[in-house]
């Protein structure tokens, strides 16, 4: 036999100054860094969690304290230690952590000096991570203390309970002041809007046999913010089974404006509009992780942007939907995914018809006018119809922004329409006034674009034609039009 080569093996330790910096780049906010301390407080059974923030001393601190289990002093010490547990390993069915990280890096990310003092049974420790040790010294030295009496906020730790405080937030307020104080009060109420909405179902209680869980900002009571408007129209709820675990997806539509007070309409939009904030929103044990996005399945459209859609997955499926270490995005598994499609093809028509009432007109009016007139009393008004389906189609593929400015647009030309300039002119030789005549190559679009439209609204080939017939431009340049449909109509015969 042949003797193989000898293997020699050696340690590999990463140089404790180098990663714990890298550590602090994982991508944390401080909205999302705090949601993240406030998963472990809620994994120990808090019911009061507060979030104390000194924003005018010399030295600003953030407090994260709660009255949950607390810890012992060898909890602590591994609750200290970078990657404590392994995101493989079986987790309670409430708990929301999943690397044994979140403490670690959500703290690193803000702030330099991370103290943690917790109490058991009135035993209290107390373990301190100084970034600025761990660069001179270059070791992983966590320092305990044997005394809680200098810790900032530490006589407030009850006979269960934790605190964590954040000093040194070189992360917040940089070191010769720019970002301000100002900002730091900013970001600390972007912060309790984040825990609002993140948080909502705790905070609410509606879904648990336990009372709801109290949030507080400096004694401010933090309220749910629920995205699912109490008015929302709920579609059926789907269940399904993967590996063994249980999926439950409930896709809703959001209450047209008409339906909601104006502080509503306004609030349920959020800070990036109704367009940007449809789409899925994933709830891992009930904690908001993803939100308003469509998982690559469905373009965010003006069409859909009531279109809302619930998704509760159990906290042992992060590996399937690679859940990141912020808890802040994620993927469904392949498996998922072909379930979320059939659902996204279902959403447009209840959006769609909540939306403006679009759907009804689309599929029973008659007629498709550009322009409608409007009486009331001795009043008469003339509108462009933007239900038209060109003109609801190009609409539907703007973003908010830019479909906003386009009814600006809209309001312009109709706002400026020269009714005493055409009144005039018709009095005088109503021959003489005549309309713009479009190009065939327009034309054509524009009839290919109606027909598609109608198509997609399952009308029959004859309704199609009684629709287009009755309205302008395609009325009066009917054989054209005609020719075009026909032309359509074989094309669609002949596509496999």
């Amino acid at each position: 036999m042949i003797a193989s080569d000898a293997v020699r093996e050696k340690e590999v330790s990463p140089r404790a100054s180098v990663l714990v910096e890298s550590l602090r780049d994982i991508g944390y906010s401080l909205p999302t860094a705090i949601a993240d301390v406030i998963d472990n407080s809620l994994t120990a059974g808090a019911r009061k969690i507060e979030l104390l923030a000194d924003t005018h001393s010399e030295m600003p601190a953030i407090g994260i304290l709660d009255d949950g289990c607390g810890m012992t002093a060898t909890e602590l010490l591994e609750a200290m230690r970078p990657g404590s547990r392994s995101p493989r390993e079986t987790r309670a069915d409430d708990d929301l952590g999943r690397f044994g990280l979140g403490l670690k890096t959500a703290s690193f990310s803000q702030c330099r000096r991370l103290t943690v003092a917790t109490r058991r049974a009135g035993e209290t420790s107390c373990a301190v991570w100084d970034l600025d040790m761990v660069a001179a010294r270059d070791r992983w030295i966590v320092q305990f203390l044997d005394s809680i009496s200098k810790v900032r906020w530490g006589d407030r730790l009850t006979a269960n309970g934790t605190l964590v405080v954040w000093e040194n937030l070189d992360r917040i307020i940089t070191p010769n002041g720019d970002g301000g104080r100002k900002d730091f009060v900013r970001q600390l109420n972007e912060t309790a809007d984040h825990l609002e909405f993140v948080f909502h179902r705790f905070l609410s209680g509606r879904e648990s046999r336990r009372k709801p869980v109290k949030m507080l900002l400096n004694n401010r009571a933090l309220s749910p913010f629920d995205p699912f408007h109490p008015a929302s129209q709920r579609h059926p709820k789907e269940t399904f089974r993967l590996g063994g675990q249980e999926i439950t997806i409930q896709p809703m539509t959001l209450p047209h404006h008409d339906k909601v007070s104006k502080n509503d309409w306004e609030r349920y939009a959020m800070r990036e509009g109704y367009v940007k904030n449809q789409g899925f929103y994933l709830y891992r044990n009930r904690r908001l992780i993803a939100h308003g996005t469509w998982f690559g399945l469905a373009r965010q459209q003006e069409l859909t942007k009531l279109s809302r859609v619930r998704i509760d997955i159990p906290n042992n499926m992060d590996a399937e939907w690679k859940i990141d270490v912020r808890k802040a995005s994620a993927q469904p598994p392949p498996a998922v995914r072909q379930r979320l499609r059939k659902i996204v093809g279902r959403l447009g028509a209840p959006s769609q018809r909540i939306y403006k009432r679009r759907g009804a007109l689309l599929t029973d009016d008659n007629r498709l006018p550009v322009w409608t007139r409007n009486q009331n009393k001795n009043r008469i008004l003339y509108d462009l119809n933007l239900e038209h389906p060109i003109l609801l189609d190009f609409v539907g593929r703007l973003d908010e922004e830019s479909a906003t400015k386009f009814r600006k647009l809209i309001g312009l030309v109709v706002s400026t329409l020269p009714v005493e300039a055409l009144y005039a002119d018709l009095s005088a030789s109503q021959g003489s006034v005549d309309q713009q005549t479009m190009s065939s190559e327009d034309f054509e679009e524009i009839v290919t674009a109606a027909w598609r439209i109608l198509r997609e609204n399952r009308l029959s080939g004859k309704e199609i034609k009684t629709r287009m017939r009755s309205a302008e431009p395609f009325g009066s340049r009917w054989p054209e039009t005609e020719r075009v449909i026909q032309a359509l109509e074989m094309e669609k015969q002949e596509d496999p």
